[in-house]
């Protein structure tokens, strides 16, 4: 079995594939949290049970991360219990079976990079990719699979943390589409904003992707948490795959170890 450990800027993904790609256990911690790998060990040990998943058949580990100090615990964590030595997506020896051309390739995001690998296994291309993480992100994946650049733009939480932070009066809310644009009181105002602000966000930019490569009818997949949230907001999202990321470790994994 597979361990898949996608480490992102606010949550980190743990998941078990067996050896046919389906995942047998899924679990979500907090990438703020500090806990050691021995730590880590004891609280991914006692899902896994709860799972009915014996940790001794685990044996590979596959890891994507986009916070360096998180790297070493995984890695001790991989060879300490569950006595392999992990790959890691940026490291050298791990082959993505695709091209990144930009200008630095070192300085994309290994998520990024899996998404692309994943989509374009499961999608083909070209394609565009939507993700809603920390930063929502637009990668494009040309037709043989390269990674050919994208967006970086602020997340929906980190841009509704901004304007709680920078207005004292505004309460905090939750992300909910509103019952309407134009909002009757404060909340549904700012939910509101959020809400279509992003929304006609992320078609602008999609169409303007579609306008420059020349191709009206990119299709456009989107994942991360908020994903199947915006999706009925935007007309240009043709797809939700909430496991994108996940997958595209199994696939960089099983390429590797061919």
């Amino acid at each position: 079995m597979l361990l898949a450990i996608d480490s992102g800027n606010t949550n980190s993904v743990f998941a078990v594939f067996d050896d046919d790609g389906s995942i047998v256990g899924q679990w979500r911690a907090s990438a703020k949290s500090t806990k050691t790998a021995d730590e880590l060990a004891i609280w991914l040990r006692q899902l896994m049970e709860i799972s009915e998943i014996n940790h001794k058949d685990i044996d590979s580990v596959v890891i994507a991360s986009v916070v360096p100090d998180n790297l070493f615990d995984l890695r001790t964590l991989s060879e300490k219990y569950f006595g392999c030595k992990a790959l890691v997506v940026g490291d050298p020896n791990c082959d993505l079976g695709i091209e990144v051309q930009v200008d630095r390739p070192d300085e994309v995001g290994a998520d990024r990079l899996v998404n692309a690998v994943s989509a374009h296994e499961t999608y083909g291309g070209p394609l565009l990719l939507i993700d809603f993480g920390t930063a929502t992100t637009f990668d494009v994946v040309t037709g043989d699979g390269a990674y050919d650049g994208g967006v970086i733009a602020p997340g929906v939480n980190l841009s509704l943390d901004a304007l709680q932070m920078a207005a004292a009066k505004l309460p905090r809310i939750d992300i909910a589409p509103p019952a309407s644009v134009v909002g009757k009181n404060t909340i549904s105002a700012m939910q509101s904003g959020i809400y279509y602000g992003y929304a006609s966000m992320i078609e602008g930019v999609t169409e303007r992707i579609r306008a420059e490569r020349g191709h009206a009818s990119l299709p456009a997949i989107a994942t991360g948490g908020l994903a199947e949230m915006f999706a009925p907001a935007c007309p240009s999202i043709e797809k939700t795959d909430p496991d994108l990321t996940l997958r595209g470790l199994f696939v960089i994994n099983r390429r590797n170890t061919r």
